[in-house]
């Protein structure tokens, strides 16, 4: 695997445990949707996972990433569809 591949995917993994910190054991989404600095972050996280998904299909596009044409258009409506 092309070492900008393991990139792409470390920040994926490091995205994907930020969420998790963020998000801690006793959230609830009424607090998720009350905290905006909390919501900003996992939208940034999440821009963050589309885009190195994105970038390593076009590195080699027979990757294989379980559902990643859904990871990269949600990337997308949250940089997009945020109105």
């Amino acid at each position: 695997m092309k070492h900008e591949i393991k990139k792409n995917l470390y920040d994926v993994n490091v995205s994907i445990n930020s969420i998790f910190d963020y998000l801690g054991n006793d959230l609830d989404f009424t607090e998720y949707l009350n905290n905006k600095l909390l919501r900003r972050a996992i939208e940034r996280e999440i821009e963050i996972i589309g885009e190195a998904i994105n970038r390593a299909l076009k590195q080699d596009p027979d990757l294989q990433i379980e559902n990643a044409k859904r990871i990269v258009d949600t990337r997308n409506w949250v940089i997009h569809g945020y109105d």
